[in-house]
């Protein structure tokens, strides 16, 4: 019957193209697939009394308790206009050298990466606020369009990040799988502080590279990046610095460096990262009881979609399984020529394409557990299999036509800016992307190390 579930694959698939809200599209058609097949006689109706317990597994997860905390730290940053003073203080600092407009978009998107995790919100904010400068600094819109999408994807894979908590959460659950199904019955786990400190070295190797290639155009293409000739009262003082990057570094480090050291898990580190964000907020004057109301709606709504999508994925995953699924893929990917090499270049090819079309969540909750026990059984390392997905959604979402991200910077970008331009303006953002993930696959250290010498796995 593996012919059923890859029509229930394609289904979802088309139906979610046709603008059909994502949770209960996977829960929906799951079900529906489930109750023609009870009937005709091609499924096993024992299957979904499981479905209880699935859900209850849900609810349960003290992993998935981050994710509610970390969006909610998020939310607060933005709202507490963290991102403003901060681009303010670093382009005093860097706005005299050609590019460095360029270098404190970069770095404020990477400090906003590994405060919110959330990439919507991050182009958006650096949209919103650093577009405006950049252009009237006499920055090409191209340059200017890169620079700002590309910052703000790096909430895909610099940590703390709500997307490698929910990555991790199922790269657990595919490891389990694979070790199972290879008769290990002592597996071993994966946790989300693994996937964090795998993240660590690439995410800062992306940023060395935007800040290379930012400095190369602006030696050789003075005239996209030019200089700024600073004013007296536009140079910041040492105060200022102080006050604009302690807090938000000091919280990062507080987050990351307690997961990392085994102080804490995710769940309590990300309860200390939203109790510090709350704390920001109030000592900058910058929450009232309005403010408050809004993020504790907003952090309602992103966590009531994530969990409602892992329902829905869940009930997916128990049919396309239930219809033999699972062994289908299992067999086209052992079919493919290349062997492991030519099974995962298959794999990321796939999720590259269905990047433009799916949000990386429902990518990781739908792909991810039907792919990952299969290409792990064959040897593969998960932290370094979870940061190669993650890294290659993050480029997914960067590449015209269909990038996310360029359809987030369209929305906030004035029309003075063409479409065009932000497209040729992520190519050579994407292209640093690609030879990123080509080091990554060449050097697989750059991700396995830092776990190795901190868990000593």
């Amino acid at each position: 019957m593996e012919w059923v579930a890859a029509l229930l694959f394609v289904t979802v698939i088309v139906v979610l193209l046709a603008g059909f809200p994502v949770a209960f599209t996977l829960g929906g058609t799951a079900l529906i697939f489930a109750g023609l097949g009870v009937i005709g006689g091609g499924f096993n109706e024992a299957l979904l009394s499981s479905l209880p317990n699935r859900i209850f597994g849900i609810m349960t997860n003290q992993t998935l308790v981050a994710v509610p905390l970390f969006v909610f730290m998020g939310v607060t940053l933005e709202r507490a206009r963290i991102a403003e003073e901060l681009l303010e203080t670093l382009s005093s600092l860097f706005g005299s050298l050609r590019g460095g407009l360029g270098i404190s978009v970069t770095l404020v998107g990477m400090l906003l990466a590994a405060s919110t995790g959330i990439v919507g919100a991050t182009v958006v904010t650096m949209g919103l606020l650093s577009l405006p400068t950049m252009l009237k600094r006499g920055y090409s819109p191209e340059i200017s369009a890169g620079t700002i999408c590309a910052s703000g994807t790096l909430g895909q894979i610099i940590p703390p990040s709500i997307i490698l908590v929910m990555l991790g959460d199922v790269m657990s659950t595919a490891y389990q799988q694979a070790q199972l199904d290879m008769g290990i019955f002592s597996p071993k786990t994966v946790s989300v502080g693994d996937l964090f400190a795998g993240a660590l070295i690439p995410g800062l190797l992306l940023v060395c590279l935007y800040i290379l290639y930012i400095l190369i155009v602006a030696y050789f293409k003075s005239d996209t990046m030019p200089a700024h000739h600073r004013k007296p009262d536009e140079v910041a003082s040492a105060g200022q610095i102080i006050r604009a990057l302690l807090p938000p570094l000091f919280l990062i480090f507080a987050v990351l460096g307690s997961i990392l050291g085994g102080y804490a898990t995710p769940t309590e580190a990300a309860g200390v990262g939203g109790m510090g964000a709350l704390l920001m907020a109030i000592a900058r004057r910058q929450l009232n009881l309005e403010r408050l109301q809004d993020i504790m709606g907003r952090t309602l709504r992103i966590s009531s979609m994530v969990f409602l999508i892992l329902i829905g994925a869940s009930i997916f995953s128990l049919v396309f399984r239930g219809y033999g699924g699972d062994d289908g893929v299992r067999a086209l990917l052992e079919s493919i020529p290349g062997g492991v090499i030519g099974a995962v270049v298959a794999v990321m090819l796939i999720m590259f394409l269905l990047g433009f079309v799916l949000d990386f969540i429902e990518i990781t909750f739908v792909v991810v557990p039907i792919v990952g026990p299969v290409l792990l059984a064959m040897g593969l390392d998960p932290v370094w299999l979870g940061i190669m997905i993650a890294i290659n959604l993050q480029t997914s979402f960067l590449t015209p036509p269909f990038g996310f991200a360029l359809f987030y910077l369209r929305g906030v970008a004035p029309s003075s800016i063409t479409t065009t331009q932000i497209y040729r303006g992520v190519i050579p953002f994407v292209a640093i992307q690609l030879l990123a993930l080509l080091l990554i696959a060449i050097f697989p250290e750059l991700v396995t190390w830092l776990p190795g010498k901190i868990y000593g796995s």
